[in-house]
């Protein structure tokens, strides 16, 4: 994936995938040795003198080679019995890049782990979703990650813990059960594990303008790490520019939206900042706290590795000019795909503005109502079991698509049709295109921006191409889909690029 790291004035390009780079241990040494970022989320450098385990950037000297062991994940570093490093706090990286633009069982089941289902369903509840025996799933996490889904699951507790602890004022015993765990012991036993440290420790080492600042009542002031570069313009922009009334915002230099979560609602305003998201969250039972962040991260694309982007579209002599001159575009995708899949049929054939008034209908008449004391959010966006009892001839569209959306609705809402962070792109895209009223553009922006699948591709869409004719590329769809093979498996980044040489208000960032 990443071609080309700077070692000094040694600079080596590697070919292929990372994809299990910890079994690489000169790869890894050298990584080590240059202290490189775009590095870390992708293997663990675990230190058997000191027994810490650290991210492949951390400022501290580097450890002798034959001090030096490697691991796939933090989980696997703390089940071999190594603890984070205080420095460079390795529980804090961007997760791999692998989890978002693979769609086999792994990456299926971490996408999953990370929205919080193996602490609300267990084990057997994640294999159920995946559709294999426990022991199946276990055995494929622990080949490919030296750790089974318990104990990636406790790491992504310990993690929430550190945010509690350090960001709020919550009592122990409430940051808890609200991380996951199960009883108060466990969590103080997991904490001195985790962190060596125990969790009022950890309080009184945060800066004093975190843990110990009151801010807003009920409100974390969070930072969410990407890999440069990130180019905020066109991400942002999307967002902004098809907000839904009500439901999402841009105020005061951030987005903001509500978001519907498994055990009750929130509110979150993200900001971005040079080498950070800004994240503010006010949610209704702390509990959510993982599953916003993961949701969040999926939404701004956060874990993806720009590098690896970027210099596999620079191939193409025409696009690597736009590439060149706004580096680091992500695909702004959403917190919850079947609303997406309502929204893009509520798209179809219609502008920005009017698709966002469509939408803004059916929130003030299905949405449920919230508070925002902080702005001008007023509703959840309803869900598909609400839509559902919809009156069809209530709706202001033609009969064609009116039958889209209540086909789309009834599906999801009694469980047929499924769209989640689990889903099978290839499957998924099937049962789309055999709904009424789905066509290529539809199932594949979906694809795109609800799935996650880092190639899917709109050649027939209007914008990408008119940007392909004004680029001199082929602007028919079958001539552009055969150009746009060479920028596999990144074309849905390549829409961005595409979609930026227009003035459209998604390609900008508000003022």
């Amino acid at each position: 994936m990443l071609e080309g790291m700077q070692n000094g004035t040694h600079n080596e390009t590697y070919s292929g995938t990372l994809h299990a780079m910890h079994t690489d241990t000169e790869r890894c040494v050298r990584a080590v040795q240059s202290k490189d970022a775009r590095f870390d989320g992708w293997f663990y450098t675990a230190v058997l003198t000191t027994r810490i385990y650290c991210r492949p950037s951390c400022p501290v000297v580097p450890p002798k080679p034959e001090n030096m062991t490697f691991y796939p994940s933090a989980a696997a570093c703390q089940q071999a019995g190594f603890r984070a490093c205080k420095r460079c706090r390795p529980d804090t990286t961007p997760g791999s890049p692998e989890w978002n633009q693979r769609a086999d069982v792994v990456a299926r089941a971490m996408r999953l782990i990370g929205d919080g289902v193996v602490d609300r369903e267990g084990v057997p509840g994640l294999a159920t979703r995946l559709g294999y025996s426990t022991r199946q799933i276990e055995r494929q996490l622990l080949a490919e990650l030296g750790a089974g889904p318990l104990a990636l699951a406790r790491a992504q507790r310990a993690q929430t813990a550190r945010i509690l602890i350090e960001t709020t004022p919550v009592p122990m015993a409430d940051i808890a059960f609200a991380a996951g765990f199960s009883s108060i012991r466990t969590f103080n036993d997991t904490v001195r594990e985790v962190f060596a440290l125990s969790p009022s420790e950890l309080r009184a080492r945060a800066p004093k303008n975190r843990a110990n600042s009151p801010g807003t009542p009920g409100v974390l002031a969070l930072r969410l790490p990407f890999r440069s570069p990130l180019n905020p313009d066109n991400l942002f922009g999307h967002l902004a520019a098809t907000a839904v009334p009500g439901v999402e915002e841009w105020r005061d230099g951030a987005y903001r939206r509500t978001l519907r979560l498994p055990y009750g609602h929130g509110v979150v305003a993200l900001t971005p900042k040079s080498d950070h998201i800004g994240c503010r969250l006010s949610l209704s039972d702390m509990r959510d706290l993982t599953v916003a962040i993961s949701r969040c991260r999926r939404m701004l694309d956060l874990d993806a590795d720009p590098v690896a982007v970027d210099d596999q579209l620079r191939t193409d002599p025409l696009l690597a000019p736009l590439v060149d001159k706004a580096p680091g575009r992500r695909v702004p995708r959403t917190v919850d795909e079947a609303e997406f899949a309502i929204r893009a049929v509520l798209g179809q054939q219609v502008s920005t503005a009017a698709a966002r008034t469509h939408a803004a209908r059916l929130v003030t008449a299905h949405g449920e109502t919230v508070d925002d004391p902080e702005g001008g959010l007023t509703h959840l966006f309803p869900s598909a079991q609400a839509l559902a009892e919809l009156d069809p001839a209530a709706l202001a569209m033609p009969a064609g698509r009116r039958t889209t959306l209540t086909t789309l609705v009834r599906q999801l809402a009694d469980g047929s049709l499924h769209l989640g962070v689990e889903s099978d792109w290839e499957e998924t895209r099937a049962r789309l295109l055999a709904l009424p009223g789905f066509g290529p553009w539809t199932v594949d922006v979906i694809a795109m921006r609800a799935l996650g699948d880092p190639d899917a591709f709109l050649p027939t869409d209007l914008g990408v191409r008119y940007a392909a004719r004004e680029l001199g590329l082929p602007s028919t769809p079958a001539a552009l889909t055969a150009r746009a093979a060479a920028w596999r498996p990144w074309r849905a980044y390549a829409v961005q690029y595409l979609w930026a040489t227009g003035d459209h208000p998604i390609n900008f960032l508000p003022v």
